[in-house]
């Protein structure tokens, strides 16, 4: 018999997690149910003004005011 629950307040948003690489790979791998998350690639975008992060799930993610966005939102 499972006794599966979810812990409150245990559910964290992209924009939550420290603005390092490290902790996005963590934070998307966690959220992939487990796949390994890597980052492909990374460039500097002139329109943006910012780094964008290409990783393997497929979307892009960039920092802004010192959190995580996903590009695709």
């Amino acid at each position: 018999m499972s006794s599966a629950f979810v812990i409150e307040g245990d559910d964290m948003w992209l924009h939550d997690i420290p603005p390092t690489l490290t902790a996005l790979i963590n934070y998307l791998t966690k959220e992939n149910s487990g796949l390994k998350i890597s980052e492909k690639r990374q460039y500097f975008d002139e329109q943006l003004k910012t780094q964008v992060y290409v990783m393997s799930d497929g979307f892009s993610y960039i920092i802004k005011d010192n959190k995580w966005l996903s590009l695709e939102d």
